[in-house]
């Protein structure tokens, strides 16, 4: 005990401290937040001998499956699953400790709906945590647990509560007495022992995979010497848990039976913020220094009422809750843009946008705040947390300007969207739903996350149709997902019948001027910016006939004099937006397809209100969808250059099609395109990319584009004059007589539209590349971050197929590690196969795959017939000339048994032979062959059924050779029927 208080006077020390924190002190005298972190690290590294690690990023690197890192043990996950290289840092680790950054929303663990509503909820956290990989375990696990939070933190012991596992008879695990002795020789009472079930002590990684045993400690915030046991894992604020620790022991395998692992590992967390809350004496998160100073920035920059800590009903106008809302997602969005996750429009990305809005939205229309109070917060979030997280302060502009630009953009959407559900809802009956055809609208067009049109119709007492907003979700769904034919789901509003053009031809409606569909530039920030087109309503177009008026809640075609929405044609798939009655801007038309239909362009619009011939409107384009389909647009020609330079001149474009998501192209191919063409091919595009060329374009006459040498598509049927589209060469350039500008770059007649440089495609990864008939090939690529997430994917991949390689050059001799092997290299062949990556890297893989399976299945076949074989002879010298061996022998498996029947058979050809084996789950294996002599009078079939029914089990199999399986309760019995049957057949 003197060795202990000597080491806390030397930690308090070292740091340096001078501090006695105990929580029945007031805040005063208590440890600032930097320190307990300080504390928990200097711990485990200085006096323990664990390696500090620095946080990860919150992005997740090579997961696919995850949103955002939202646990320490994350960035472990390889050592965990035995996929980690050998020769990686990474399996250098035995003792581990830092203070990871983590963020829950959206996904399986997702608190963006409860945070702001109760005092303890956070989209960002720091999970504390120290791990063992194969070096201490629950003792050693306890002890330090212990000892820091009663010797270093000083909290009370009698306020401490441990829990541990119960046990589990259905999967035949007992309970965890190891772990509850440990507790209790660490001096913790028995009546602060406690035991639960699976649901609440036993941690697992996923459906599959490592698992075990875990502890937790619960800390009583009420004290007083009263015994809290029965408010433990109850939901009770009072009592709460503060650390977890995760004993890994077992795997749990895809048949769902636990196996021991080989290496026993440690993964302990426990929350910085609910640890704070203990020592400095407080009830709630938001009141502790991880907070309180930010709280003060929000009310010093909304000029508000000071924050109190109110809840529920308790908290009129919901401004504490707009306190602890802006709070907490402030320090979301420095840490995720930081670590590169900014507001987009897809996976963390739009997770993080949604983060973004509803802070905005709550400083805007709770706390009353100007514009720029969220980003004017990030100097006091880097104050707060960049000591631990440099960072943060490295990139504070960047942060600022990010939440800054979105801001602006979602409080212009914001107005607009109050106003359009204000005039709604003022329109409605009494006692009706909201309609779904607005939401959606708001949804689609302006970006409004689902749960704030639900908080505030809720805030008017109304609610949505949710069925019919399911509907248009379905719908949109499938229009997103079904490709070139998405839009056809419903077209008859769309697709012009011959008579209603020659009607529009004859009443002399103008065609479509579609020619400000072009009319973006870039801005000073490198961000594109697309212009509103202002428009006259020349016919309505529904059933099949023009019309002149449309009611509310129909859906019709538009056809307006002028457009900048590109109509799907060229193989781009189409814009989608919206559109508003010019001077009304709370009056949203849904845009969802538009096509080009005899030089008249047909806008799909369903009619939020009346819409008549003569309207004057203006049209708003989805600009990220737009974005995603020019910058894929412009990849594909890029693509179609690519090809032509590695594969020849005679590589000719088969068909393609452009989407916001992905493109796709096909071509004429002599056969499969190599891993080095991929490559290749792939590196040209980057190039390219690298040197940011200028995308040119310009109108030209048919005849004298049909000139410029090495021109692709010039066989389409094309308008006169027809656009040209050329990468990095000015039109007129490629148009001078005699000239191979062409050649040497991709010149192309589109009326798509594109990028006006190529640095902003950023990269390009082909996924996919496949034959589709003889001669033709498919290839999908994508652009830009999801180029990136699939390269990630794929360097991640490789490494695994790195470590399993490794791990078979070893040759174990032991059958069930061989075989653990060969089922990892099942599944990594699977994820290789569904993973999107660079294919190049895909067909890499496979190629080593196909090796490691091979070499997996001979090594433990080879290892089964060697102990087989040594089984065999063993039983044979214990029975030997018998004409019948009954016996039991070990065996892992239902195969190898079966091997030692095989071998006994072939060594005696004149002996039957029945072998059972009993496992330790208790289940008893059984297989048997019968010599042909013996035939048909004795039958294996028959014989294993006998005897697995003593055994209350089932056999099946054919009259030579049969296997089966029972119950370990009735093996004797089995033993004595398996020869008596055996004798009764032999003596006929």
């Amino acid at each position: 005990m003197a060795a202990a208080g000597g080491l806390r006077r030397g930690l308090l020390l070292a740091v340096p401290w001078r501090w006695r924190c105990s929580p029945r002190r007031g805040a005063a005298g208590c440890l600032p937040a930097g320190q307990v972190r300080a504390a928990f690290l200097r711990f485990f590294e200085e006096r323990h001998g664990h390696r500090r690690l620095p946080s990860a990023p919150v992005r997740p690197r090579g997961d696919p499956r995850l949103l955002f890192v939202n646990a320490g043990m994350n960035q472990f996950k390889p050592i965990f699953l035995g996929t980690v290289h050998p020769r990686s840092e990474l399996a250098q680790h035995r003792r581990v400790v830092n203070s990871q950054k983590c963020v829950r929303a959206g996904g399986k663990h997702n608190d963006l709906e409860d945070v702001g509503r109760d005092t303890y909820h956070h989209t960002f956290f720091e999970m504390l945590g120290n791990w063992s990989f194969g070096d201490y375990f629950k003792e050693e696990a306890c002890s330090m647990a212990w000892e820091l939070l009663t010797e270093v933190y000083e909290i009370p012991k009698d306020r401490l509560y441990v829990t541990y596992f119960a046990g589990d008879s259905s999967l035949g695990l007992s309970a965890d007495e190891e772990c509850r002795d440990v507790w209790l020789c660490l001096g913790v009472p028995a009546s602060h022992v406690l035991p639960f079930p699976l649901k609440d002590n036993f941690w697992e990684m996923g459906d599959t995979g490592p698992c075990g045993p875990c502890t937790e400690i619960h800390y009583d915030h009420v004290g007083g010497g009263r015994n809290a046991a029965a408010l433990v894992n109850q939901g009770s604020p009072d009592v709460v848990e503060i650390w977890n620790l995760v004993f890994m022991q077992y795997s749990r395998e895809v048949e769902g039976n636990l196996l021991p692992l080989p290496q026993h590992h440690v993964d302990t967390g426990m929350g910085l913020e609910r640890l704070v809350t203990v020592l400095q004496n407080k009830r709630s998160n938001y009141d502790t220094d991880l907070f309180t100073p930010i709280l003060d920035a929000i009310h010093k920059g909304c000029g508000g009422p000071r924050y109190q800590g109110l809840v529920g009903d308790a908290d009129v106008g919901r401004v504490n809750m707009a306190y602890r809302v802006v709070a907490d997602h402030v320090r979301a969005l420095c840490v995720c843009i930081t670590d590169g996750i900014y507001p987009g429009f897809s996976g963390a990305e739009l997770v993080l946008r949604r983060i973004l809005r509803r802070a905005v939205r709550f400083c805007s229309e709770v706390l009353h705040a100007p514009p720029g109070l969220l980003a004017s917060l990030v100097p006091t979030v880097v104050e707060v947390l960049g000591d631990a997280y440099p960072e943060l302060t490295k990139n504070a502009d960047q942060i600022m300007d990010v939440i800054n630009e979105n801001e602006a953009a979602f409080l212009s959407s914001l107005e607009r969207g109050r106003r359009i559900i204000e005039r709604t809802v003022q329109q409605m009956e009494p006692s009706t739903n909201f309609p779904a055809e607005v939401a959606w609208s708001l949804y689609g067009n302006l970006g409004f996350p689902l749960d704030l049109i639900d908080l505030m119709l809720e805030e008017k007492g109304i609610s949505l149709d949710s069925a019919a907003f399911n509907e248009l979700a379905l719908e949109g769904a499938k229009r997103k997902a079904g490709g070139p034919q998405a839009g056809q789901l419903d077209d008859t509003n769309t697709h012009l019948d011959v008579h209603s053009l020659a009607q529009l031809q004859s009443n002399n409606v103008p065609a479509t001027d579609d020619s400000p569909k072009y009319a973006y530039t870039v801005g000073q920030h490198g961000q594109y910016e697309f212009s509103p087109c202002q428009a006259t309503v020349l016919m309505l177009y529904r059933d099949q006939s023009l019309q002149k008026e449309v009611g509310a809640g129909q859906r019709c075609g538009v056809i307006l004099d002028r457009t900048n929405f590109y109509a799907e044609q060229g193989g781009q798939a189409s814009d989608q937006g919206y559109m508003i009655h010019l001077g009304q801007q709370d009056i949203l038309f849904p845009v969802e397809s538009v096509r080009l239909c005899g030089g008249y362009v047909i806008h799909e619009v369903t009619a939020v209100e009346t819409l008549h011939a003569g309207d004057q409107v203006q049209l708003f384009v989805d600009e990220a969808q737009r974005l995603a389909c020019m910058t894929n647009h412009t990849a594909t020609h890029l693509l179609n250059f690519a090809l032509r330079h590695v594969l020849g001149d005679n590589t000719e474009q088969r068909g393609s099609h452009v989407t916001a998501e992905r493109l796709r192209f096909d071509f004429d191919t002599k056969g499969p395109v190599t891993v080095e063409q991929l490559q290749q091919v792939e590196q040209v595009v980057q190039d390219v990319i690298k040197r940011n060329e200028v995308v040119h374009t310009a109108e030209v006459p048919l005849m004298l584009a049909r000139r410029v040498q090495g021109l692709r598509a010039v066989d389409e049927g094309y308008p006169d004059p027809v656009r040209i589209v050329s990468l990095g060469v000015p039109v007129e350039s490629v148009l001078t007589c005699d000239s191979e500008a062409a050649m040497q770059t991709s010149v192309e007649l589109c009326c798509g539209t594109h990028l006006l440089q190529t640095g902003a495609m950023e990269d390009l990864a082909i996924i996919s590349e496949r034959q589709l008939v003889k001669g033709i090939s498919r290839v999908i690529a994508v652009t830009g971050r999801q180029a990136k997430q699939a390269r990630e994917a794929g360097q991640c991949l490789a490494m695994e197929v790195d470590s399993v390689s490794l791990r078979m050059k070893e040759r174990s001799t032991s059958i069930p590690e061989m075989q653990n092997l060969s089922k990892e290299v099942g599944q990594l062949t699977k994820m290789v196969a569904s993973t999107p990556m660079p294919q190049w890297q895909r067909k890499e893989l496979q190629t080593i795959l196909k090796v490691l399976q091979r070499t997996a299945n001979t090594a433990v076949k080879k290892l089964e017939m060697q102990q087989a074989e040594e089984k065999a002879q063993s039983v044979l010298a214990k029975h030997c000339n018998q004409p019948v061996i009954v016996d039991t022998v070990p065996a892992d498996s239902l195969s190898i048994l079966m091997k030692v029947v095989n071998q006994l058979c072939d060594k005696s050809p004149g002996t039957s032979v029945l072998l059972l084996s009993p496992q330790a789950s208790g289940e008893v294996l059984c297989a048997c062959q019968v010599s042909k002599n013996c035939l048909p009078v004795f039958s294996a079939a028959d014989w294993a059924v006998a005897v697995c029914t003593q055994m209350e089990g089932k056999a099946g199999g054919s009259p030579v050779v049969a296997k089966g399986s029972g119950n370990a309760k009735g093996m004797q019995g089995a033993l004595t029927a398996a020869l008596e049957f055996a004798q009764s057949k032999l003596l006929k």
